[in-house]
C-alpha cells in the first residue's frame, strides 16, 4: 500500500509517536503492568471531582452515622497503605438499598451504596470492596479507560474517512461492525482485565491494612448470590464470580504474607449490617 505521507514527514512523526508513548507509559502498582495513559493525572482528578460534585447533588446521601463511620474508618485504613496515600480521599455513603454497588472516581472519591452493607456483612467484607475501589483509583484505571475510548474513537473516525466514497448503508454497516467488534474484542476484555487487577491489588491492600484477605472469598460468593441473572462473562465489563474467586485463591498466598506482617488485626466478625435495617436519622 502506498503511503499517504511524504518520506520527509516520517521521521518527525516517528519521533513524536515515540515521545508520546514514552510520556504516556506508566506502571500499575503490585502487578507492574505497563499502562498507556494519554491524559495527565491532574485532568483525571478534575473530571473525578466534577463527577463527584454531580453525584452529591443528584444522589441521596445516607445520614446513618454507623454506616458513615465504618466506611470512613475502613477507607482511611486502606488508603493509608495504598501507593497513593496523599490523594484527596473522600468516602461517601449513598442511601439506596437497591444498589448493591460501590465505585471509585479518579482522584480518590469513593462511594458506597447502602445496598452493599448487607452483602458486606463485616468490616473485612466491606474492606474487600473498598480496597478494590481504592485500587482502581490508585492504578489510574479511569485514565486508561478514557485513553482507550479516545483511541477507539480515532479508529472509528479514520475508518469513516477511508470509506467516505462508499454508499451510506455500507459505511453504516462497517462502522456498526467496528463498534461491536471493538467492544467484544477490545473494550470488554480490557475492562475485565482492569477489574481483575483491582481484585489483586485490593487483596494486597486489605491485607496490609490488617484485614484477613481470606474473607474476600465469602464476600464475592455473597456478591455472586446477589447478582444472579448477570450477563455471560464475555458480554460483561466484570469477570464472572467463579473467575474472581479462582483468581483470589491463586493470589491468596501473597496476600497472606502481607496480612501476617501487618500490625493491625481488626475483628473480622464485627457486624456492620443486620438483617433488619436500623432507623435513619
Amino acid at each position: 500500500m502506498r503511503s499517504i505521507f511524504k518520506r520527509k514527514s516520517l521521521f518527525p512523526a516517528g519521533v513524536l509517536l515515540f515521545l508520546l508513548l514514552f510520556v504516556a507509559c506508566a506502571k500499575a502498582p503490585i502487578t507492574n503492568r505497563t499502562q498507556f495513559i494519554l491524559l495527565p493525572q491532574a485532568f483525571e482528578m478534575q473530571l473525578g471531582a466534577s463527577a463527584y460534585v454531580n453525584l452529591l447533588e443528584t444522589e441521596k446521601i445516607s445520614r446513618d452515622a454507623h454506616y458513615n463511620g465504618v466506611v470512613r474508618r475502613v477507607g482511611q485504613r486502606i488508603a493509608a497503605v495504598s501507593h497513593t496515600p496523599n490523594l484527596r480521599w473522600r468516602y461517601t455513603v449513598f442511601d439506596n438499598d437497591k444498589q448493591v454497588n460501590a465505585f471509585a472516581l479518579p482522584g480518590g472519591k469513593i462511594g458506597v451504596y447502602t445496598g452493599m452493607m448487607p452483602v458486606a456483612k463485616t468490616e473485612a467484607g466491606l474492606a474487600t470492596v473498598m480496597a478494590h475501589e481504592v485500587a482502581h483509583a490508585t492504578a489510574r484505571h479511569g485514565g486508561e479507560r478514557l485513553t482507550l475510548g479516545i483511541l477507539l474513537q480515532i479508529g472509528s473516525a479514520a475508518l469513516a474517512s477511508a470509506m467516505k466514497k462508499k454508499d451510506k448503508k455500507t459505511t453504516a454497516r462497517v462502522l456498526a461492525a467496528y463498534g461491536v467488534g471493538t467492544a467484544l474484542v477490545v473494550a470488554l476484555p480490557f475492562s475485565r482485565k482492569q477489574e481483575s487487577e483491582a481484585d489483586r491489588i485490593g487483596l494486597i491492600y486489605m491485607a496490609k491494612a490488617g484485614y484477613d484477605p481470606r474473607e474476600a472469598i465469602p464476600f464475592w460468593e455473597r456478591m455472586g448470590a446477589a447478582g444472579r441473572g448477570a450477563p455471560p462473562e464475555f458480554l460483561s465489563t466484570h469477570p464472572g464470580y467463579r473467575t474472581r474467586i479462582k483468581n483470589l485463591r491463586r493470589w491468596m498466598p501473597e496476600a497472606l504474607e502481607y496480612y501476617e506482617a501487618s500490625q493491625k488485626t481488626p475483628d473480622r466478625r464485627i457486624v456492620i449490617a443486620e438483617g433488619t435495617r436500623r432507623s435513619r436519622r
